[in-house]
């Protein structure tokens, strides 16, 4: 499934300059984790705020990859508490990236009817006050218009391809720029440093519990930081099908703006 990991451990870079040619396989093998994803898992998205405090949010996710097309549901239901304020709070995120740049979030909320168009202005706000934006739920740096391998480098024992992206005219993000450092020899993140477009602020991302499943790669947990704040945001993933035989079905706007069949 394609989610997050490895060891959060100082983090080494050593000299050894990558060739232009190598870009291309580098961002072959980071968008087959894509090009490839069918999977369902459920667990939790945590927010930390600077004294500790923990806040626990119930997380399902269902991805595939369709001909030129990601599809993902998220589905995000807050912590236990008066049944007024939980069916307010509660969210599903009908997620869709093409290749081209071509990007659209709906948003689906028990209290409206159908899937509402999330505008690009909203892209960029915190999930629940944490770390992790609407935009975060998406790896679309992957397929923005200019990449560029920009060294090898250490990240704990692994060895990786630091990747540069940055968006061009057609790209749509609040991201000035992503620079990810990828395994070298599985393509799979382990680290990321995103720096925002309107204020400069770097959001930070770990990647742990980095696995094998099914000759799926996928990871237990991503920490999201901001960079100079106390807090952080964990995206964990507890359990989950990587090979889920998913359908279009699964992803239509009748069947997820209709909630009584989750309760």
């Amino acid at each position: 499934m394609r989610l997050a990991s490895c060891a959060a451990v100082a983090m080494l870079l050593w000299a050894a300059g990558a060739n232009a040619g190598d870009t291309q396989a580098v961002l072959a093998r980071a968008r087959q984790h894509i090009e490839t994803a069918d999977y369902r898992a459920t667990g939790k998205l945590v927010t930390v705020d600077g004294a500790g405090k923990r806040t626990s949010y119930t997380l399902k996710i269902e991805a595939r990859w369709f001909p030129g097309e990601l599809r993902a549901l998220v589905e995000i239901d807050p912590p236990s508490q008066p049944a007024a304020h939980a069916k307010a709070d509660r969210v599903r995120l009908l997620l869709e990236m093409r290749p081209a740049g071509q990007t659209s979030i709906r948003i689906a909320h028990p209290d409206h009817k159908g899937l509402t168009v999330l505008p690009f202005e909203r892209w960029s706000e915190p999930l629940f006050g944490g770390v992790f934006s609407y935009e975060d739920l998406l790896e679309s740096q992957y397929y923005w218009q200019n990449q560029a391998v920009l060294k090898s480098a250490k990240f704990g024992a692994r060895d990786c391809d630091v990747l540069k992206s940055t968006p061009g005219a057609a790209d749509r993000t609040h991201y000035a720029e992503v620079e990810t450092w990828l395994d070298h020899t599985i393509g799979y993140p382990v680290y990321a440093e995103k720096t925002l477009r309107d204020s400069g602020a770097v959001k930070e991302f770990t990647y742990y519990g980095l696995r094998q499943t099914a000759g799926v790669w996928s990871a237990s947990q991503v920490e999201g930081r901001l960079r100079g704040h106390a807090g952080s945001t964990l995206f964990i993933i507890e359990r989950g099908s990587a090979k889920a035989n998913l359908s279009a079905g699964d992803f239509s706007p009748e069947q997820i703006s209709h909630f009584e069949d989750r309760p």
